[in-house]
């Protein structure tokens, strides 16, 4: 039996970002377990490694705060632990009338944020800024950046060591339990017993937490996007990062352009169904993680929706078909052709959907006396990592 003040659940950077602040605000013993041997293997080493200054979200809420601070801090971060962060800028492309009146509505909320934007009304504008890029017209954001995210994860986990938090990896947690003074947890490599919780699981917050009967209203339903790269020496049609008009109506932003810090330049993600929590190719499968989903009320109200069915549909041809995903890609580089692409890896999004089908767009976490559940730290969770984490831990402290 191991005992601890506090288990974190998950390692990945919300985890590890709550354990640095609850470091830096308490004196209390603090362990994060992490079921991989290797940190930042799910989400939080799986994704685009963009930086959000925040002009895509409404004005006061969760994210627009979150993604502006966390911006700033993560700079600020990556500069004094030597994480690699290039401050690229975004070009946000409108390639029709529609989404040129959107990116009014996006420009409003970059001032509302305190977010530098300029909004360009012609080609030759965007293409003083991407060459290669078409659109009639572009809101371009230059504090927009490329992180390492892995770096970043192992990073945290080192200052958090040296505070005294102790990490385990390879423990995975396969039951919580409430106890007289805390919480028991098994786990893959014995027991622990702890005062306080912090269930950030990520993929699999929502199984944990409905063990101890919190937000039973919910469930994750895993979305995997799945990314090409741009062959080398055709790696100058992105210099930058190029993105679609955001259509509000969807859950998710489709297929952009990343230049990453290691020069790579990455294409996607697609948003199309995963047949389980880790099913990162389309061959995986997971029964029963699948037949969860599938029986699942809210998902099932969610593909009642025409909408729905209509860009499920075209997400999976995406998936399957790369030319379809090579045909999505020319809509913001024409140039790129299906053999300038060849496939790279891909992420699972821990998609929250109540039970009358709302997918849950903000930061979603659950209190206990002795507890926080965050069940939904969705997109722009690397942004956030930084004041969310603090957020948490504050709350947390304020129970102790």
């Amino acid at each position: 039996m191991m005992r601890h003040d506090v288990a974190i659940v998950g390692g990945g950077c919300v985890g590890l970002s709550v354990a640095k602040h609850l470091a830096e605000r308490t004196d209390l013993d603090v362990a994060v377990l992490e079921k991989e041997h290797h940190l930042a293997s799910h989400q939080s080493g799986r994704n685009s490694g963009v930086l959000h200054p925040g002009f895509n979200y409404p004005p006061d809420s969760k994210k627009a705060r979150f993604a502006t601070e966390g911006t700033a801090r993560m700079k600020a971060y990556c500069d004094e632990h030597d994480v690699p962060c290039d401050e690229l800028g975004v070009l946000v492309i409108a390639t029709d009338d529609e989404e040129e009146a959107r990116l009014d509505d996006l420009a409003e909320q970059a001032e509302a944020n305190g977010v530098a934007y300029e909004l360009l009304d012609s080609r030759e504008a965007i293409r003083e800024h991407e060459p290669h890029a078409e659109g009639q017209a572009a809101l371009h954001a230059p504090e927009a950046a490329s992180v390492d995210a892995e770096q970043y994860v192992y990073a945290l986990a080192r200052e958090v060591r040296d505070a005294g938090v102790t990490v385990y990896t390879g423990y995975e947690v396969s039951q919580i339990e409430s106890a007289a003074e805390g919480y028991r947890l098994d786990t893959s490599n014995g027991r622990f017993e702890v005062s306080y919780l912090v269930n950030a699981a990520g993929l699999h917050a929502d199984t944990l937490a409905h063990q101890v009967g919190v937000g039973e209203e919910y469930q994750v339903v895993p979305f995997r996007g799945e990314y090409y790269e741009v062959r080398p020496e055709r790696s100058e049609l992105c210099e930058t990062m190029i993105y679609p008009t955001p259509n509000p109506e969807l859950p998710f932003l489709g297929v952009h352009y990343t230049r990453r810090t290691d020069g790579k330049v990455i294409v996607g993600p697609n948003a199309v169904l995963a047949f389980g929590r880790e099913a990162y190719d389309n061959t995986d499968v997971n029964p029963r993680e699948l037949l969860d989903t599938l029986s699942y009320v809210g998902f099932q109200r969610l593909l009642a929706s025409p909408l729905m069915l209509s860009v499920a549909w075209s997400e999976l041809n995406k998936s399957y078909r790369k030319e379809k995903f090579a045909a999505a890609s020319q809509k913001l580089v024409p140039a790129v052709r299906a053999e300038d692409l060849r496939k790279s890896y891909a992420g699972i999004r821990a998609q929250l959907v109540s039970e009358d089908s709302e997918l849950v767009k903000d930061p979603l976490f659950v209190e206990r006396e002795d507890a926080v559940h965050i069940l939904n730290a969705v997109s722009p969770g690397l942004t956030s990592s930084l004041p969310f984490g603090d957020h948490i831990a504050e709350r947390l402290a304020a129970k102790v």
